[in-house]
């Protein structure tokens, strides 16, 4: 595949995707979505890989979800496709037998924060903010903000995240269990890089093992992304989602009162 919403990289046991949207926050629309499963797969299979990196490209984003442009035109049937490859994309990550960090810098918001959540480790930078943005566009963060945060954060706060859609301080979302590490804008790379060099000087079957059995619990939860892919699809076209994604690409409030019955 060529590469147009991406960079990809190898380099001395390190695989690195850059999603590479700075101009739309690094949303990810279809096309974001099958080059980084193609990427990552590829440095999972790879033998002379030992970590995984996924960043943004800017310097402003991390990842700010789903390209709003591309989703409010999905029905029903395109959504469930959309979604199955966001889903395979995780599966892929949380699969993968060596670790995958989340290298975060600016916004982390919607799915790129669940992108965040699905990888094993994340580093942000102090000027960094965190948050779900579902509601406030008529979508639900289904494919793992409902199931994996509640287990970073607690129930109590994940429902916070995810029912006042506020924005958190890369401090705060540490402090949570969201996130591992804060560090100093523009140290970044270096931490990054300091981790990936750390993780590579362990056993390769060791961290492989690791993985595998600290995701055994949370690999139940297969039946939960299925509900919430096909739930979650059949709101795709619908009066209420448009309206939130409509409002979005207008910049204006989304009237989500006259759904209220």
């Amino acid at each position: 595949m060529v590469y147009e919403d991406i960079l990809y990289d190898k380099k001395e046991g390190i695989a690195k995707v850059t999603i590479n949207r700075p101009k739309v926050f690094n949303s990810f629309r279809t096309r974001t979505l099958e080059e980084m499963l193609e990427a990552v797969e590829d440095a999972a299979n790879d033998g002379t890989i030992g970590v995984i990196v996924i960043t943004g490209a800017g310097g402003k984003a991390f990842c700010s979800g789903g390209d709003i442009g591309e989703m409010r035109e999905l029905a029903p049937g395109d959504g469930r496709v959309f979604l199955l490859k966001l889903f395979r994309l995780f599966t892929v990550i949380r699969t993968a037998p060596k670790p995958v960090i989340a290298s975060v810098e600016g916004y982390c918001l919607g799915g790129g924060n669940e992108i965040n959540v699905v990888c094993d480790l994340s580093i942000a930078t102090e000027s960094s903010r965190f948050g779900q943005v579902g509601p406030t566009v008529g979508s639900i963060p289904v494919l793992a903000g409902t199931q994996l945060l509640p287990r970073l954060t607690g129930d109590k706060k994940a429902k916070e995240i995810i029912f006042l859609c506020q924005r958190y301080s890369a401090q705060e979302a540490k402090e949570m269990g969201w996130i591992n590490r804060v560090v100093p804008d523009g140290e970044l790379e270096k931490e990054t890089e300091a981790w990936c060099k750390r993780i590579l000087e362990m056993s390769p079957q060791s961290i492989r093992i690791s993985k595998l059995s600290m995701n055994y619990e949370s690999d139940h939860l297969y039946s939960s992304y299925m509900h919430g892919i096909e739930i979650l699809a059949s709101t795709y076209g619908g009066p209420e989602l448009v309206e939130g994604m409509t409002a979005f690409l207008e910049k204006r409030k989304p009237d989500f009162g006259q759904f209220r019955v």
